[in-house]
């Protein structure tokens, strides 16, 4: 057998003040959030805590993994022999209940995004989850996917089970640190030492290894109060009946699709897409965001002087459609709002224009997003020069006349409903 050394690691001790420190941020940040997320005055703020809460979250996951495996392949300290047989069994169930409260809170958190369903206002809230806005983490496919009812009942029981645990993890805090405390300066036999290098290593007798039925003993007791704490939360957390379902999208049979352009007989042009772009923007919990249209296409035939002969036709690819912040477009390419595994482009279609006076026009045609089509006028302006032409047009759309966001947030108490979409283009005459 391997002598025990006398305090853990340089890794063990570096995963466990990183775990430590992500921990202590948790408490209060899930604390005030869960409060704020519902004041309009706080809910931008909020929203900005709660993804910060999910990405430290799941970092908590993956450095508790980390460290468990690496426990499992490196010996640990003995403890003082002086300490009681009921200490040394506490001691190490609580480290055992520790490492299951840092898995098993980050996974029920998991859970509870996944379900796509607020508890706190007990309403449907698809949000996608990222690691701080640097790439999207999935959510879990069976529960995203599971019937409305099913994932409201999972909503409430896994938050229920979270918000436990997370009391569990206070208690369990206190009396880590506490008992800690007391061994340095009461007891004075230099456990805390252990993982603490700047304390000062106490020579003296150490426990023998524990017997196998004890360390099993002392596992099941570990694990036993994590899973109290769970069941009691997801039972205690039960919702009442449904009184009334969520607002219900249309359902479209199936995806439209782009019919063949039939060409206009006004003059041609060439888009110069370097020089071109398609942006959209709106506010999120009060907060603005702008986004746009990586991949899109257009056909445009347009003469100031045959105003009857022109049209316009713009294919938009909706999965490229992006706002830079990794959340907020892992949800545009949700179900819920562009959808683009049923429904890969939006399409405008143009085929009445307006003189307004110099150089400002209107164009008056469709605009279909998944399988909702809607009228549309946009006013822009048009103006050339030695054949290249240049145009800027806006115009504001209701979302909620397309069928974006409206199980989630119908009313736009999360999204503006408003959402601004600009057009700025460089054509070049057609040969």
């Amino acid at each position: 057998m391997s002598e025990r050394p006398n305090r853990y690691s340089a890794v063990a001790i570096t995963l466990h003040w990183l775990i430590a420190l992500a921990i202590l941020s948790m408490i209060p940040m899930g604390l005030w959030m869960s409060d704020a997320i519902n004041d309009p005055a706080q809910q931008a703020l909020a929203y900005r805590v709660f993804q910060i809460h999910k990405s430290v979250g799941f970092l908590i996951l993956t450095l508790t993994v980390l460290r468990v495996l690496w426990r499992l392949s490196h010996p640990v300290p003995a403890l003082p022999l002086e300490m009681k047989g009921w200490e040394q069994f506490a001691a190490r169930a609580t480290h055992v209940a520790f490492y299951a409260l840092m898995i098993a809170m980050p996974l029920t958190g998991w859970v509870y995004v996944s379900s796509g369903w607020a508890v706190t206002t007990d309403h449907p809230l698809a949000v996608a989850t990222s690691w701080f806005g640097l790439f999207g983490i999935p959510h879990i496919g069976f529960v995203e996917h599971a019937a409305e009812v099913a994932r409201r009942n999972i909503a409430f029981a896994s938050m229920g089970a979270h918000t436990f645990m997370a009391w569990g993890a206070v208690v369990l805090v206190a009396l880590h640190v506490g008992a800690a405390l007391k061994h340095q300066f009461l007891n004075r036999d230099g456990v805390l030492a252990h993982m603490v290098p700047v304390f000062k290593h106490v020579d003296g007798p150490t426990a023998a290894e524990p017997k196998a039925s004890t360390k099993w003993a002392e596992r099941m007791a570990g694990l036993g109060l994590i899973a109290v704490l769970a069941v009691a939360g997801a039972i205690a957390a039960r919702p009442a009946p449904m009184t009334e379902g969520p607002a219900k999208a249309p359902v479209a049979a199936s995806a439209p699709q782009d019919a063949d352009v039939v060409a206009g007989t006004a003059q041609a042009w060439t888009i110069d897409k370097a020089q071109s772009n398609i942006a959209f923007s709106g506010t999120h919990s009060g907060a603005p965001f702008t986004g746009t249209f990586g991949e899109w296409d257009a056909k445009v035939w347009f003469d100031p002087a045959d105003l009857a002969g022109s049209k316009a036709v713009v294919t938009i690819s909706t999965a490229s459609g992006k706002t830079g912040d990794a959340t907020k477009d892992g949800s545009l390419g949700g179900a819920e709002w562009f959808d683009p595994a049923t429904y890969p482009t939006a399409r405008f279609e143009a085929d009445s224009f307006t003189a307004l006076g110099g150089n400002r026009f209107e164009a008056r045609g469709t605009l279909r997003i998944k399988s909702m089509t809607v009228p549309v006028v946009l006013p822009f302006t048009f103006n050339e020069a030695s054949g290249v032409a240049t145009v800027e047009g806006k115009v504001e759309l209701d979302r909620t006349a397309f069928d974006l966001g409206m199980a989630s947030d119908a009313a736009g108490s999360w999204v503006s409903k408003a959402i601004e979409v600009t057009i700025k283009v460089r054509a070049e005459r057609a040969s």
